[in-house]
């Protein structure tokens, strides 16, 4: 396995994500943000937040599949969310949550989360872009 997760002692531990990922593979694999879309460009969960996250993730996965690759091969994910706050949380992480058990893996590399004013769409709540290394 080309990836190591790591929650180092004195930071904190987040069920969402790992705070390091040591990478000693030699391929890097970039993937494009991925919106709620599905395979006919049709946005998936209009208005849901928790649905689109989920259709995020699962777009991720599809490309990683297509370069032989899965979620256990990814070191940092990039989640983007339109007008984020806090109170956003619980739908993030049920849309991450289904998308995990969809998907029979907890999609845990470290992430960055931002928030931004908009996306490519206006009915695009949310965008994830993966790295991924491959031995």
């Amino acid at each position: 396995m080309a990836i190591t997760l790591v929650n180092p002692k004195g930071l904190p531990e987040i069920d969402a994500y790992r705070q390091v990922s040591i990478a000693t593979g030699s391929k890097l694999v970039f993937i494009a943000g991925q919106v709620a879309w599905n395979a006919d460009g049709v946005t998936v969960g209009e208005d849901d937040l928790a649905a689109q996250v989920e259709q995020c993730y699962l777009n991720v996965s599809t490309a990683l599949a297509e370069v032989g690759a899965s979620f256990d091969d990814v070191a940092k994910l990039t989640v983007y969310v339109v007008d984020w706050t806090p109170d956003k949380m619980p739908l993030l992480m049920e849309g991450i949550g289904r998308a995990a058990r969809k998907l029979g893996a907890a999609p845990v590399p470290p992430a960055s989360l931002l928030g931004v004013a908009a996306l490519d769409v206006p009915e695009h709540l949310v965008e994830v872009e993966a790295t991924a290394v491959l031995d």
